[in-house]
């Protein structure tokens, strides 16, 4: 593990910050090649530390997407779809495939972890470094860090919990495995303390948008709990957001958007309806591989059958959400991903090519909140405010309301698919299944398995449906290179051959 940390703080910053979009808090950027004792001078410095973790997060893009996307239902292997990732979307994975590597969300980690150090060293130096600047930075960092982690115990269950940033040889990073829930627990406690000191009056709606603020811990404290099945918590921290009372005025201007203005949150994005996306600009080299992996020549990934089955204008009345808008023909029966090529939702106007990288990649969005809370509303069996939040999701997207019985596994199902439908594609599909399979001490863990072996060659259903019937086999296993450099650590035993 030590090499993921290894960094010894000669700043390797080339390149960084190119993934947001053009403004001042970007031009803090250091130079490449700086050490560490001519750094950590002024409050200039620390902000730019915290803009590498955005933008090491940003990399990451093409596989959050393959992450949440290739083990669920909604995509299906293009003819050029990699080994790797065509392994990880038959449930064909073993540890040295290198999408289990962890190495990049710890790199966002020790980035973070190195603000949260030195920040109130540089205070000591900076005399105008204000305490309002310095807990702002620090929570940003926190808010960042949290998320990193989120997806690490969603993908691992179990990682090491590192605390604090690699400065020299000396660091010991050998850790064991913490238990993921924890993780999750210390996440939580570190979130609900720093969410007063996050930053709400940021100047260009880049920033707005692309920092964390108030709104974006509330988002991602709702999902930890939801994840944790505490119901009652999720709820609270939805409320913030779907109900903002007075001292959450900055709220407000956080709304669903408009049915006929949905496409917009994806072209050009930054929308009323988002809460964090990471920025992207094709003018500024700030690249998204997303149009590469989902346009018409490319043939990686696909809308899988179910996916048409939602989507298409043959076979669902989803005229916002549908074909055109999150899917697009190719031709008989064939439809390519719209969300990340189009710049209209006409299934036709592709983005021209100097804006073709340029796709935003949304975290949260207010309609995640609403869907968040309404699950968590049924699952406490408060069906009526659950189908309300439901329809008005519905609603905005122009279609009919439906009427669901007063059972929590039937409001799951249709929460579910609603969630499909107004997130096709958007790296959330994989882990909503997840969900559902681990509720109710696996009380559904058939209709996950049936659901990941939809994507396996035929030959090898039978077998892998038994197989993932242990729900280890649901997570990712340790990297191979982890192993033999980190002895502390312990292989998932679904993966111990």
């Amino acid at each position: 593990m030590k090499k993921i940390f290894k960094l010894r703080f000669i700043l390797l910053f080339v390149g960084l910050g190119m993934q947001f979009s053009c403004s001042d808090y970007l031009e803090l950027i250091p130079p490449s090649g700086l050490v560490r004792e001519e750094f950590w001078k002024t409050k200039e410095d620390v902000e730019a530390v915290l803009m590498g973790a955005y933008q090491s997060f940003a990399s990451l893009n093409e596989t959050l997407f393959t992450i949440g996307e290739a083990r669920g239902d909604m995509v299906k292997a293009g003819g050029n779809l990699g080994g790797n990732e065509r392994n990880l979307m038959e449930s064909n994975i073993y540890p040295d495939n290198e999408l289990c590597n962890w190495e990049g969300y710890y790199k966002v980690i020790n980035y973070c972890n190195d603000v949260i150090k030195n920040a109130p060293e540089v205070q000591k130096i900076d005399k105008t470094f204000t305490d309002f600047r310095l807990k702002g930075l620090i929570a940003e960092a926190i808010w960042l860090r949290s998320l990193n982690y989120f997806y690490l115990v969603r993908l691992y269950k179990d990682v090491p919990l590192v605390l604090t940033p690699s400065e020299n040889d000396a660091t010991n990073f050998y850790l064991p495995l913490t238990k993921g829930e924890d993780v999750l627990q210390a996440l939580m406690k570190d979130l609900n303390e720093y969410r007063p000191f996050a930053t709400d009056g940021y100047k260009t709606i880049e920033e707005i948008k692309g920092r964390a603020t108030k709104a974006a811990f509330d988002a991602l404290l709702a999902d930890i709990a939801l994840w944790n099945f505490d119901y009652t918590s999720c709820i609270e921290y939805c409320k913030r957001l779907t109900q903002p009372g007075t001292e959450e005025t900055n709220k407000k201007s956080i709304v669903l958007m408009p049915g006929a203005r949905w496409f917009e949150l994806f072209y050009p994005g930054n929308s009323l309806e988002s809460i964090f996306e990471i920025q992207f600009s094709d003018k500024n080299n700030q690249m998204n591989s997303l149009f590469d992996i989902t346009n018409r020549n490319n043939n990686n990934y696909l809308p899988s059958t179910r996916a048409v089955e939602l989507l298409s204008r043959k076979l669902s009345a989803e005229l916002t959400r549908g074909e055109g808008a999150s899917i697009a023909p190719l031709g008989q029966e064939n439809f390519l991903i719209w969300k990340f090529v189009g710049k209209a939702p006409d299934g036709k106007s592709e983005r021209p090519s100097s804006e073709k990288n340029s796709c935003n990649w949304i975290i949260y969005r207010l309609a995640d909140v609403y869907l968040m809370e309404a699950e968590a509303l049924s699952q406490m069996s408060r069906f009526g405010e659950a189908a309300d939040l439901l329809n008005m999701i519905r609603n905005r997207a122009n279609v009919v309301p439906i009427s669901i019985g007063n059972s929590n596994t039937v409001f799951e199902d249709a929460i579910m698919e609603e969630r499909a439908l107004e997130f096709a594609f958007e790296g959330k599909r994989w882990f909503d299944l997840l969900r559902m399979g681990r509720r109710n001490n696996f009380a559904r863990k058939a209709t996950l398995v049936e659901i990941i072996i939809k994507n396996v060659p035929s030959t090898q259903k039978r077998i892998l449906g038994a197989k993932l019937t242990n729900p280890n086999g649901w997570y990712l296993p340790i990297y191979k290179g982890e192993l033999e450099r980190n002895k502390n650590l312990e292989q998932n035993p679904y993966y111990k051959f």
